[in-house]
């Protein structure tokens, strides 16, 4: 059984709503009845695993409605209350557990049945039994997270008291049946999501008038979003994601005026988002993205005077940024990326006193960046990449935010680093494909807060000073496509801060950096952790460092065309988890070690244009002819083999 320290609000609602719902049940005056007895033991019956003996109580020879856990009686002794979940709470503890086994049909006896919980149990399979549509007065019914694989039964439109039904995140298929929807206009929460659901979402869901919560995200539903969806005036979540919904949002959207929460992301919808999302006054958190929306935002989105969340990116959407934008104080995350939107960033953006992250990357918008975006004092994330601003310099201005990531690649900066970086907070600095030049500065160190630096693709020249070790917190490092000279160590011997501060990754190919690479650089504190290491074209040199082999999380290796000499050690196969090991170009000799070539997560292996030679060693990757050639001295498969004296 395992203890949960923490919980989140959903699961805090559930639990709190199943205690409520047991303290307001009657008190009971008479034993068990006999047809529930059986009920619930022939459904205990189809258990074949239950590690936390949560049926334990449940036997014949004991009153059901006193001593079963989880069973609660009204004053005739029937059965009202069935909560066996495996996601419970004591006193002062959340447990999580499961049951394995399957629903017996049995359930579907007992007839004055008001609440049936089995969710969370993770292991029920088999399908949901069609006799639970015989429960007349169920009000609630909870069997999400658990392994059905059905339909959703027909007999469930008999459900005419059903408020509150998930079923979500098991392996349902089938499509959602409409008959339901004519019946179950008493429903006030329904979810369907994570199942294998297929189909159109029918159009008489718009019957479901008291629905208030509308799940149906992680299925395979397709067709259009019916325009009834507009009848559901009580509507508060909409959450239809990661579908393959197609055509466009529908007008009726906007009758939603309580919607708070709108999730349509991940499908395939097109058309421009309509004028009429400005009805929806209520509206808190809205997530359009990931389809193929075109047109430009209407004006009318700056009336959403609640919206705090707006997620528009991965989108077709184009045209200038509405001004009307401005209007939206309460937000606090634009994520706008990778659209097709034009012309300049609004100066009324300034205006969005509570903005926390604008990410405008990958548009095609224009400079220069608006003097009134100071104003964002809650600003930690900017990000502005992969757009034509021609920017020049970084605007001394920002030193005045109080940024931790500014993402600026590739917006036409120039010249040198600014020196206002030097007292910043900023932990995420990414200015790669740019056109800065000159020196690394000294008071790089003074960037204690770096966590992730790309200063890729530009035009810096110099030695890395010996200031750079003490970014204690820096663990992605990206320097490639420079002219950066001399010697590696004040790089790989940094300083950390433990439990932080150690390398994920580091790239600094296409530089001039000189070798040979330390030999205890696989001992060096900083390059614990690290995944991948790029060291390629560069003048480093000397031979492969034995001590590579005890970074025990390394899976990229690339040290192509760098004058690499020796043999390839046979220690770099205790870095078991490589995946890719890159070493052509260089003037390395002997033997491939079979250890190496073995690796048991090797995808890639290239040493082609070496010296090697000798019998390739048998192995079980798949590596092509090519990644051995220009090595003369080699034989085997996948080379021509050997001759009998090799």
């Amino acid at each position: 059984m395992a203890y949960f320290s923490s919980i989140n609000i959903n699961t805090k609602s559930s639990l709190l709503f199943l205690a409520c719902f047991s303290l307001f049940s009657s008190q009971i005056t008479e034993a068990c009845h006999e047809i529930d007895r059986a009920a619930l033991l022939g459904f205990k019956d189809k258990i074949t695993l239950d590690p936390s003996d949560l049926l334990k109580t449940w036997n014949q020879s004991t009153n059901c409605c006193t001593t079963w856990d989880g069973v609660t009686c009204d004053s005739t002794g029937r059965v009202v209350n069935v909560t066996r979940p495996g996601l419970f709470s004591t006193d002062d503890s959340i447990f999580d557990t499961s049951m394995t086994g399957t629903i017996s049909p049995s359930l579907g006896n007992l007839s004055s049945l008001q609440l049936l919980d089995l969710s969370n149990l993770k292991n029920l399979n088999g399908p949901i039994p069609p006799e639970l549509g015989k429960l007349s007065h169920l009000t609630y019914l909870f069997l999400n997270t658990n392994q059905l694989n059905s339909s959703i039964p027909t007999t469930f439109r008999n459900l005419l008291k059903l408020k509150k039904l998930y079923l979500s995140d098991n392996r349902l298929f089938g499509v959602i049946p409409s008959s339901v929807f004519e019946t179950l206009t008493s429903l006030t929460e329904l979810g369907l999501s994570g199942n294998l659901l297929s189909g159109v979402i029918p159009s008489r869901i718009g019957k479901l008038v008291l629905l208030a919560r509308l799940d149906f995200h992680s299925n395979n539903l397709s067709g259009r979003i019916p325009i009834t969806i507009g009848s559901l005036k009580n509507l508060k979540s909409l959450d239809l994601s990661e579908n393959r919904i197609s055509g466009s949002i529908p007008l009726s959207i906007g009758e939603l005026s309580q919607l708070v929460q709108l999730y349509l992301h991940q499908n395939r919808l097109t058309g421009s988002i309509p004028s009429s999302i400005s009805n929806l006054i209520s509206l808190q958190f809205c997530r359009l993205s990931e389809n193929k929306l075109t047109g430009s935002l209407p004006a009318s989105i700056g009336k959403l005077p609640s919206i705090q969340r707006l997620v528009l990116e991965n989108n077709k959407l184009t045209g200038k940024l509405p001004a009307t934008i401005g209007h939206l104080t309460r937000l606090t995350d634009m994520y706008f990326s990778n659209n097709r939107f034009t012309g300049k960033i609004p100066s009324s953006l300034g205006n969005l006193k509570n903005l926390q992250v604008l990410d405008l990357s990958k548009n095609h918008l224009s400079g220069p960046i608006p003097y009134q975006l100071v104003k964002l004092q809650n600003l930690q994330i900017l990000d502005l990449s992969y757009n034509p601003m021609g920017l020049g310099s970084i605007p001394n201005w920002f030193s005045k935010l109080n940024l931790f990531r500014l993402l600026l690649a590739r917006t036409g900066i120039t010249g040198q680093l600014p020196k206002w970086f030097s007292s910043s907070s900023i932990g995420i600095l990414d200015l790669s494909s740019n056109g800065l030049t000159g020196k690394l500065p000294h008071w790089i160190g003074n960037m204690t807060n770096l966590s992730f630096l790309n200063l890729s693709n530009n035009g810096f020249h110099s030695v890395i000073p010996i200031e750079f070790k003490n970014l204690s917190l820096l663990m992605d490092l990206d320097l490639h496509s420079n002219k950066f000279a001399g010697r590696l160590g004040d790089i790989f011997s940094k300083t950390t801060q433990e439990p932080l501060g150690h390398f994920n990754s580091i790239d600094l190919s296409y530089n001039m950096f000189v070798g040979p690479i330390d030999e205890d650089i696989g001992n060096q504190d900083s390059m614990g952790s690290i995944e991948k290491l790029v060291l390629s074209q560069n003048l480093l040199g000397g031979t492969i460092p034995k001590s590579l082999g005890k970074l025990g999380r390394l899976r990229i290796l690339e040290l192509e065309k760098n004058g690499l000499s020796g043999r390839i050690p046979a220690e770099l196969g205790n870095a078991t988890e490589l995946t890719s090991i890159v070493l052509s170009g260089n003037k390395l000799t002997g033997g491939i070690p079979s250890g190496v070539l073995n690796l048991v997560n090797l995808e890639e292996f290239d040493v082609s244009m070496n010296k090697l030679r000798g019998r390739i060693p048998p192995h079980n990757t798949t590596i092509p002819a090519s990644a051995f050639k220009g090595n003369y001295g080699l034989c085997g498969a996948p080379l021509p083999p050997c001759n009998t004296a090799q």
